[in-house]
Parts: structure tokens; sequence; C-alpha cells
């Protein structure tokens, strides 16, 4: 019996290529456990302090999309390493993290892939966010591991050497993405909303931008396959008639309504729908969005705000119950309060970037003594059994297969707004699993 995996990053991935061309826009561990005396201090006998062990973040912190559009992946990471710190490092080493900003451009991702890896010599790349990661194939040819966060682009469907937290079964043999080029997707959240919220009808509403359009036709492609009615909306990009779209959504009864737009448009489709009295059952968003912002972002649409949802493939970061997210709050939150940032502006970015780091810590803390090496480290993230960071992730693996299957079995996180509380978990994650078919398309 195939095993449940976590939802392949598409659609999410592919509307962050949407967005990317419009920039003008602005529960127990599978994986094992860190030992407990890694977080112990030495006793004894003075010891002689071993050099800390580099980790390079990446990240398109100064973007034309926006100053914190990429910056959450990052801030997870620095927080886990803090807290790692404390607790004495990896085998008493301290983590020294070494970051650089990109600037959102190729060469600037290529001269930051330079730096920190001829100049500082950084042992392992960690929550890259990259709005182009054109430094990609010099990370793969040096076999440098990077444990990616949020993946934007397709270079960790591509690379050798390159892991991000929603795992890969494509071959990664440095040429075309995914298999000879293509790439394949499931359907599992539109199984999830017609199957557990009795959606019927859907509504895709798009630009009329390349990468916009191609995403919606996508999305479109992966609704008729589960037996939705599709209402297929465009707007103009330069002058879009938010209000007549809405209008239209009332009209032909949609109740579910998903996008290829960035937040700034998602936020005046809402505005208009609560305009003309557009009711839906979940005005369905994606992980970028997934943060405490919506508040703000939506401030001028209460009841669209609170249909608003959204599916991934990490745990809720407002899942304050569990007591991973607990500690990735108290951390995060402490971060931005000793860098001037607000402590309540947190997001689902933020832990995935947390996950991504855990991965690598306990992928070094498998390594025997004094044999800390990258094939080390690199032999924990090809291993068979699937990773959850600690419940944290639903599991993923890198273990490649030659022909990609016509189905699988996936699993899906769900939550959903709700005022005065916030990001809502729907069901557990690890039961929200559908078998689903898999659709291919050409990034």
């Amino acid at each position: 019996m195939q095993r449940p995996r976590a939802a392949e990053p598409h659609p999410g991935r592919l509307l962050r290529a949407a967005l990317t061309a419009l920039l003008v826009l602005c529960a127990a561990a599978c994986g094992s456990r860190l030992p407990e005396s890694a977080f112990e201090p030495p006793t004894g006998a003075p010891q002689k302090e071993e050099p800390p062990l580099r980790i390079g973040i990446l990240v398109s912190a100064t973007s034309p999309i926006g100053g914190d559009a990429f910056t959450g992946p990052g801030d997870g990471a620095r927080a886990f390493f803090d807290v790692l710190n404390t607790r004495g490092g990896i085998g008493g080493r301290r983590i020294q993290v070494e970051t650089c900003d990109d600037g959102g451009s190729g060469i600037g991702n290529t001269d930051c892939v330079r730096e920190l890896l001829d100049e500082k010599k950084v042992f392992a790349l960690v929550a890259t966010t990259a709005l182009d990661y054109a430094g990609a194939p010099l990370v793969s040819a040096a076999g440098v591991p990077d444990i990616g966060g949020q993946p934007i682009g397709n270079a960790y469907e591509t690379y050798p050497h390159l892991y991000g937290i929603y795992g890969s079964a494509a071959p990664r043999q440095g040429g075309k993405p995914g298999w000879n080029g293509t790439l394949y997707g499931g359907t599992e959240s539109y199984r999830y909303f017609r199957r557990e919220q009795g959606a019927r009808t859907a509504a895709v509403v798009s630009y009329n931008q390349s990468s916009s359009a191609a995403y919606a036709r996508l999305t479109a492609q992966g609704l008729r396959k589960e037996g939705y009615t599709v209402v297929e909306e465009q707007v103009d990009f330069a002058l879009p008639n938010w209000r007549a779209v809405a209008a239209d959504l009332k009209e032909r009864g949609a109740d579910l309504v998903l996008d290829a737009l960035d937040t700034h448009g998602n936020a005046q489709l809402c505005k208009a729908m609560d305009a003309v009295g557009a009711d839906v059952t979940a005005k369905v968003t994606n992980v970028q969005n997934w943060a405490s912002t919506v508040a703000a972002d939506y401030k001028d649409s209460p009841r669209c705000r609170n249909a608003l949802w959204v599916t991934g493939a990490s745990r809720n970061y407002d899942d304050r119950d569990d007591p991973q997210v607990r500690e990735f709050r108290t951390a995060v939150q402490n971060g931005l309060k000793r860098s001037g940032g607000d402590p309540d502006a947190l997001s689902q970015w933020q832990l995935e970037g947390w996950a991504a780091a855990m991965w690598f810590t306990d992928a070094a803390a498998s390594c025997p003594p004094g044999d800390l090496t990258r094939a080390c480290v690199e032999r924990y993230l090809n291993r068979a059994e699937p990773y959850t960071a600690r419940g944290l992730l639903l599991p993923v693996d890198y273990v490649p297969e030659p022909v990609p299957p016509a189905e699988r079995r996936t699993c899906v996180s769900v939550a959903r707004w709700r005022d005065g509380t916030g990001w809502v978990t729907q069901g557990d994650m690890r039961l929200n699993c559908f078998t689903v078919p898999q659709l291919p398309y050409r990034p």
C-alpha cells in the first residue's frame, strides 16, 4: 500500500511563480529526535571549544515584491538556531548563521551563493527562499546540502543536494525539473472541499497575464477532474473590475473561490464580494497568505475575511495546543522582540523555516561524533523513512520514483480564519487524506 504523502507543492508553487512574473505587484516525529546530550552544557573539566558550524540563509529580503515577502522562513530558522545554541548547539558546536540578501535578482542570487560558499565557507544552506534561485546549479555542483524553506521555483525538483520541506519523488538529476520537464500535482485540496464542505461550484479568478492565466487553467483542470462545475473569471491586470467579477460569482452561485492573484488583488476581490453580497463557503488562499496579517490585509471585507481558508503541508502555526508549535511561537516572538519587530507578526512561512532548521539539525545529529560531513547529513536526508519535524510536517522524503504515479494517497493541512481567534485548524492533517489523481504540467 502506498504510504500517505504530504500535499504536493503544486498548486501553491505555481501560483508563486505566477506572482513572480507580476513583479510590479507589490504527535511524535517519524524522524530521529536530537539526542538529549546535544542540549546539555558540558560538565567536568574544561574542554577545547569547537569552532562554530556555519550555516547560510539565502533570502530575497529586498525583492521587488516587497521588503518582507520572503523573510519568514529565514526568521523561523534563525529562531530555531538561537534556541539550539542556548542548549549547546550540535555536538558542542554552536551554529553561526551567515545571511545574504540577493535583492530578488538572479545575478544577486548567484553572487550570494558565491559569497556564502566561497567566502563564508558555509557547511550547508537552510531555509532558502529566493525569488530567482539562479545559483541553485552552483550549490548542487559544490555538493552543499540545501534544506530549503518555502520552494518558489523548481530548483528543488531539479537538482541533487537540494531538499525542500515538501519532499519530491522526481529523479532530480540536474537537467530538467521533474520527469523530463514535467511535474505532477494532486487534487487533494479540491477533494477536501467537495467531500468535507460540500462545495460543488468553484470559481477561478485570474489576471489577463500569461503566468496567472496558466495557473488558473491548471486549477480549473483539477477542479473539473474532481467533478466541480467551474466558473472561470479573468480581470484586466491594469484596470481590474472587481465588482463585476464579484457580481458574476454571486449570480452563478459559486460556493468555492480560488485564484491566481497577489495579496492586493485578493483583498480587492474580497472587498467587492462583500459589497455585492457574494457569500461563499470558502475563499481559498495559499500558504504565502497564511499569516497574522489577515485582519489588516482584509480589513474592508469582514464577511469574505471570515470565509478565508488555506491548505498546505505543515501544521497550523496558530495551533497553540501543540507543544512543538508553542515552542516555535515563543522562540520566534522572542527573536522579533530582540530585533525590534512585531512579536505578533507570525506566519506559516516562519514555521516552515523552523522545520527546515530542525531537519538539518536532526540530520547533523545523526552523524557519529567527530564525523560531521555533508555526505553523512545527506544520507539522513535521502533515507527512506519519511521525516515529519516532530509532527510539524506531513511525512516527506526524497526517494525518487522512475515513473510518476497516476494517483497518490495524499494528506493536506487545512485551516480557516476566524476574527478574534486567528487561523483555526480543520481536522487532523494526518487524517485529511485522499487518493487523488496526479495531473501533469510543465512549469
